[in-house]
């Protein structure tokens, strides 16, 4: 199940910045962020394979976190089964972006639509494109597919690509863990 190439893209980096930005808990243990100069090592991490940044000030590092736990209210929202407050932050998220549509041509790929925040910090830009394309996904029929890990211990989120809908866990770590836990609570049964 894909949305269109550029869509998956966006909605794919929105999860890593969920994922890599906001603080909580993954694969059963505590998961933090490092505070000030200390981030932008770990959000330069976040953004290889997205981004072409080799570099970050602390304060755009700080800004794309906060971009990070916004993104992550849709998510939960939408897995507590809240559709309007989810629609709510990507509509505030998009008027603070001020997320604008343009059609580009780059890397040898064909004209897609990107969604490029005002001003062009790299914040307003990742803001706006996610935001974008989460909202492609929310306003379609397919807007179910966001989700947040349901393994205990686990709250990061994922985007449910697979045929059928049924998707759960962040990652197999997750599932396997899930499944490990309960064949060893019906050993014990036995």
């Amino acid at each position: 199940m894909n949305f269109n190439s550029h869509t998956d893209g966006v909605v794919a980096s929105a999860v890593k910045l969920v994922n890599g930005l906001t603080e909580g808990e993954a694969r059963g243990r505590p998961f933090t962020l490092p505070a000030g100069d200390a981030l932008v090592p770990a959000a330069l991490e976040v953004l290889k394979g997205m981004s072409r940044r080799t570099s970050l000030t602390a304060d755009e590092a700080a800004e794309l976190t906060a971009v990070a736990r916004d993104l992550r209210v849709v998510f939960d929202s939408v897995a507590a089964g809240d559709r309007d407050t989810a629609a709510e932050q990507l509509n505030r998220l998009l008027t603070e972006t001020q997320a604008r549509p343009r059609l580009e041509s780059h890397d040898g790929e064909p004209w897609h639509l990107h969604f490029h925040g005002e001003g062009g910090t790299i914040t307003a830009d990742w803001g706006a494109s996610c935001a974008t394309g989460l909202a492609v996904v929310l306003g379609g029929e397919m807007h179910d597919r966001l989700g947040v890990c349901t393994a205990p211990h686990c709250d990061r989120v994922y985007v449910d690509t697979s045929r059928n809908g049924t998707r759960r866990f962040c990652s197999t770590a997750c599932q396997n863990r899930v499944k490990a836990a309960a064949f060893r609570s019906r050993a014990k049964v036995s």
